[in-house]
């Protein structure tokens, strides 16, 4: 726990060259401040500390957020030829990641994937990727913000999410609208992944770490989700100009608002 009895929550930045360049070190802010409106509080993790400092700090955390990331992990942690389409690889951050669920998973922390991180997190596991959607499906679903550098608005979608899933309950509904920007996901599922959300092309959505790979939901175990959206960018958590909250997408606020509880309830449990 942080000094103000807050869950500590590890947020590792999103590829080596941003923490290296100040000007570049904002694009992990929207993570930070989404762990801070939950009532996290959330610290940078360098993806350059040494492996014994990393093991240190992974053990010091109450629970981690793995945040996306322009990087693609590389395919020989899945044994599959590289893609002319895949984007460099950031070994600093995978070993971080990888690291990072050692720990959790050992520990029963709760984890937080999102985009680049739920990739990571299903290659952990011994999943594999997909590692481009247009050059393998044919769809019209808009997954990838392609004009993101010319101003274009972030594309949407729908998914339909599993009944009974912990993300069902999140979302108090089967369907939701999510925001999308990335070029890969995941293949054949990681050990203990459940899928509970796809797309409408069939693109899987949204992951749940069931401990064995049932389709029931588990009773006890690690609060794992992955998703495949940036719920961090949905919800604003501002205020206006008369001083009220903007909570943004309510779904996305569920999300980490669940996650923090899930850390408290784990940190309480482990006393």
């Amino acid at each position: 726990m942080s000094p103000d009895s807050r869950p500590l929550i590890g947020v590792p930045f999103r590829t080596v060259w941003e923490e290296d360049d100040p000007s570049r070190r904002r694009k992990i802010e929207p993570y930070l401040r989404a762990v801070e409106a939950a009532g996290g509080h959330p610290a940078e993790i360098s993806l350059r500390l040494p492996c014994e400092k990393l093991v240190a700090w992974a053990a010091a955390f109450d629970a981690i957020v793995l945040p996306g990331s322009p990087a693609d992990v590389d395919p020989a942690w899945y044994h599959a030829e590289r893609h002319p389409a895949c984007s460099e690889s950031d070994p600093y951050r995978e070993q971080t990641d990888f690291a990072l669920l050692d720990c959790a998973f050992a520990a029963g922390k709760p984890v937080l994937a999102i985009c680049y991180g739920v990739q990571s997190l299903n290659v952990y596991l011994g999943g594999s990727l997909l590692q481009d959607i247009p050059a393998v499906l044919k769809s019209d679903v808009p997954h990838d913000w392609t004009g993101r550098s010319n101003g274009a608005p972030e594309p949407h979608h729908d998914v339909a999410i599993e009944p009974g899933s912990r993300l069902a309950a999140l979302a108090s509904a089967s369907r939701a609208r999510v925001n999308s920007s990335h070029h890969q996901a995941l293949d054949r599922l990681g050990r203990g992944l459940r899928v509970v959300a796809r797309a409408p092309d069939g693109v899987i959505e949204a992951v749940e770490f069931t401990g064995d790979g049932s389709a029931a939901l588990p009773t006890s175990g690690p609060w794992v989700l992955g998703v495949q959206w940036h719920p961090e960018r949905m919800w604003p958590h501002e205020s206006d100009a008369h001083g009220k909250e903007m909570t943004g997408d309510a779904f996305a606020a569920a999300m980490f608002r669940e996650f923090i509880a899930a850390t408290r309830k784990q940190v309480v449990g482990s006393r």
